[in-house]
């Protein structure tokens, strides 16, 4: 079949001035003409800068609309060839146009974000800038590395680098939970953790309590193993505790997966009390409960958490160290009672072998930097400054604040001018920014106002520019 020409793509015009974003746009005009028949299967669509020069919009756009049109089914990408159109089954053909029409892929959008990291602007995402990190701790580390006589033929122990184990055993003393060494496991991050986690407690169909908004990583992981999903409303304070009540006694739930510091994405903190309540049903009704706590060395106070309440009986305690030494490293841990632990080591060495020995001692080594304590005391300080600031600026352009914890890394935030917060993100991605909207978050994928920000990233002032050229 002969590659399409420049031909059929003036079979439909873009409007750079109407109320919808140039990428639905061009997704739309596309699927009408794959639909419509104009394009057959096998068909070669225009290249992204012939389209784009043709059309006067900049290869970003592009690049979005075509990659949205991949995740849809509509392209295929060829490597060295470009974007060809997709043969669809007969079934999907005949039900385009009558189902209900594409929305937000939070999937898509998720992967995307880990690919545009080039993108200027980035107030919605969840790392932090390179120079907040510990970067002179890490490059020390690697001096060390590169001196000592690194073991380049074997794989490390099954539960992690035992040095690390240790010393995380000492930290998490700091936090009163009183654990051995062997009740801790080194994982490839904390995404990891909570897999494996996911995998060993959950079975198709059992019903699962997770926060609301909640970690998308996590919701994806769930839907995959076809869990009932069950999502708890967070609250300033921490949880609505009236529905969690109701969804336990009703759905008997296997397990609670939550984030009660710090939490992603509303940067709200669970109250003791709450800690307490979400303890007390866990015994009651028997569920286990999965503490992500990523954000501990981020928070100035010391506080409780669901692992020293419980002290890990019940509770599988989850962290890591992507938030302060570098998530570039992807060394994180979790911490259990002994039986589910050694559980988890083995689906670990089922599903990947063990985690990378190297990485988790270039971790060790920047966590005996005498600077490291003074890093995290001054990371600290910049993210409150930072968080002042943001909250302020978002305060005097209008927006409603779920809550101003004043550390961690995010604000949950929203805008009676701006409803549609998934519509507001495409738009801010044809001008080189990265926003993090509600429905990324949602337990049921469902469209929201809300927005992420994070703080360490809203230092530019075009973040702020771009948000008053809308409200205009």
């Amino acid at each position: 079949m002969q590659p399409v020409t420049s031909e059929p793509t003036r079979m439909f015009s873009l409007n750079v001035n109407g109320a919808v974003p140039l990428v639905q746009q061009i997704v739309d005009g596309f699927r009408q003409l794959v639909d419509d028949g104009g394009l057959r299967a096998g068909a070669k669509a225009p290249s992204i800068r012939h389209f784009a020069n043709m059309h006067s919009v900049s290869v970003h756009t592009v690049v979005d609309a075509y990659d949205r049109l991949v995740a849809q089914g509509y392209f295929v990408s060829r490597p060295h060839q470009g974007f060809f159109v997709r043969h669809r089954p007969v079934q999907l053909q005949a039900q385009a146009g009558v189902g209900p029409q594409y929305n937000f892929d939070s999937m898509w959008y998720l992967r995307r974000i880990f690919e545009n990291r080039g993108l200027r602007l980035k107030p919605g995402c969840g790392w932090m800038p390179g120079d907040w990190l510990f970067g002179d701790g890490v490059r020390k580390s690697l001096r060390a590395l590169a001196a000592d006589n690194v073991d380049l033929g074997g794989y490390g122990e099954p539960k992690g680098y035992l040095p690390l184990r240790q010393l995380v055993r000492d930290m998490l003393a700091e936090h009163e939970i009183a654990v051995t060494s062997d009740r801790v496991l080194l994982t490839h991050g904390s995404s990891q953790a909570m897999d494996l986690a996911a995998r060993r407690l959950v079975q198709p169909g059992d019903a699962v309590l997770v926060d609301d908004p909640g970690y998308p990583n996590l919701l994806f992981s769930l839907r995959f193993l076809q869990a009932k999903l069950l999502g708890v409303p967070r609250t300033p304070a921490g949880y609505d505790l009236t529905v969690l009540e109701d969804l336990v006694a009703e759905h008997r739930p296997k397990v609670f997966f939550t984030q009660p510091r710090l939490h992603s994405p509303t940067g709200s903190v669970a109250q003791l009390s709450h800690l307490h309540r979400v303890m007390q049903l866990a015994e009651k009704y028997d569920f286990t409960v999965v503490e992500n706590d990523i954000y501990a060395d981020l928070d100035p106070q010391t506080r409780p958490s669901l692992a020293s309440l419980d002290q890990l009986r019940r509770v599988v305690y989850i962290s890591s160290f992507s938030k302060t030494i570098s998530p570039n490293i992807r060394v994180g841990y979790l911490a259990t009672h002994p039986d589910l632990l050694e559980d988890l080591a083995q689906l670990k060495m089922v599903s990947g072998l063990t985690s990378s020995e190297f990485t988790e001692r270039l971790a060790y080594g920047a966590l005996l930097d005498t600077r490291w304590r003074r890093h995290l005391k001054s990371l600290r300080e910049r993210l409150a400054r930072a968080h002042e600031a943001t909250a302020n600026q978002l305060v005097n352009l209008g927006f409603e604040l779920f809550s101003e914890p004043k550390a961690g890394i995010f604000l949950w935030a929203r805008h009676p001018d701006l409803p549609d917060a998934t519509e507001l993100a495409y738009r801010a991605g044809e001008h080189d920014m990265l926003l993090g909207p509600g429905a990324l978050f949602s337990a049921h994928m469902q469209p929201s106002s809300w927005m992420r920000f994070n703080v360490s990233f809203c230092e530019d002032p075009e973040v702020f520019r771009f948000f008053v050229s809308q409200l205009r």
